[in-house]
């Protein structure tokens, strides 16, 4: 088995290629498998730290914002996807793979276009309920297009849909790890209530400034807080929590490698409503707060959270007002023990366990290792 992942940018692509990745070389061992990502991206540090090997591309996005900086950088998109796609056309040919597989971001563009008119197979994996545009023009010539939502057809070919839910990482959905081995880890006190805030692997920038802006709040509530800041925010956060001898009561992670004990410590999560974070969320089975981020296509952030919260596996407070009630709800929230167990376990019952695994049964359908 010979395979080729590519995509990236942030956690929520560079999770599930990882998971994809993974459970390939569990089904095949001797499997070869390369990324193509994009130059100066998180996915050039994140998969090589995991034992893969990557080609990047200089392939870049689509600045919206108009400054002066940013119209330089447009008038060179040109030159940087034509650049791309014949380094991939050169990657390709050399490695030769069985089947070449798009999870979103800059580079899965050149790389799954370039594929298919070489003629290569190629599956695309969509996290999101609403696909963006990169996808729906990359789905005309992929084989087969692997999603975690209903209603799909809206935007791809329904004869190509099969249903294989999110693929997260597996260390989170084959997690065993306790509560007390959670705070151990994290050095809270287990007798303490225990807030975990994640803005996605990048960071949230209000969410962040929620937390910025009111250190004193939990020590006062006697609430701790894990605190994934990103990398923006992370030296202003330490000198912060320093300045106001508040260590004991706010842990602050850049980056947090050991997910799995974070949720695991924790009474209740605050989280952006993308995709993936939806997925791992709902195997955890935790009572969460969804702030959707307004900076995506379509608002499909307030829908994800919207989906849960109208089955009562959640709640939600809004972006822009996050800085005012986000901090109060959890509070409501960490003193209702009731309201608690009963989300935990509404949100486990929207799990979808296995998904990689049910990506790569697809995989094998298409490289011709199984009959369909």
């Amino acid at each position: 088995m010979k395979a080729i992942i590519s995509g990236g940018g942030s956690g929520g692509h560079i999770f599930p290629a990882l998971a994809i990745a993974n459970a390939i070389k569990a089904r095949y061992p001797e499997a070869q498998i390369l990324f193509v990502g994009a130059k100066g991206r998180m996915e050039m540090e994140k998969v090589p730290a995991a034992g893969y090997e990557i080609k990047g591309l200089p392939i870049a996005g689509l600045q919206r914002q108009l400054t002066f900086e940013n119209i330089l950088k447009n008038l060179q998109l040109p030159y940087r996807v034509l650049r791309s796609r014949c380094m991939v056309r050169s990657i390709i040919r050399q490695f030769d793979p069985d089947i070449v597989i798009g999870v979103g971001g800059f580079a899965s563009e050149p790389t799954l276009k370039v594929a298919a008119r070489m003629g290569y197979t190629t599956l695309l994996q969509e996290q999101n309920s609403y696909a963006g545009l990169t996808n729906r023009t990359l789905a005309r010539s992929a084989a087969t297009i692997c999603v975690a939502y209903d209603g799909m057809e809206r935007y791809f070919p329904a004869s190509k849909l099969v249903y294989t839910g999110n693929p997260v990482r597996a260390v989170i959905e084959q997690s065993s790890a306790t509560r007390a081995e959670g705070c151990a880890a994290f050095e809270v006190d287990a007798n303490r209530p225990v807030l975990l805030s994640v803005g996605g692997s990048l960071g949230a920038r209000s969410i962040n400034l929620m937390v910025m802006h009111n250190l004193s709040f939990f020590k006062d509530n006697n609430v701790q807080i894990i605190w994934q800041t990103g990398k923006w925010m992370y030296d202003q956060a330490v000198s912060a929590v320093r300045d106001a001898h508040l260590e004991e009561w706010v842990k602050v992670h850049q980056f947090i490698s050991r997910m799995e004990l974070a949720y695991a410590a924790a009474d209740v999560i605050v989280s952006r409503a993308g995709a993936i974070a939806i997925s791992e969320l709902s195997l955890v089975g935790k009572p969460v707060i969804l702030i959707p981020s307004p900076n995506v296509a379509e608002d499909h952030q307030t829908k994800n959270a919207m989906a849960l919260v109208n089955k009562g596996a959640a709640l939600m407070v809004r972006d822009d007002e996050c800085g005012t009630k986000g901090l109060p709800t959890a509070l409501r929230l960490l003193q209702d023990g009731q309201q608690c167990e009963t989300m935990g376990r509404a949100i486990k019952l929207l799990a979808v366990p296995h998904a990689a695994d049910k990506i790569v049964d697809e995989i094998d359908k298409l490289v011709g290792r199984v009959k369909v």
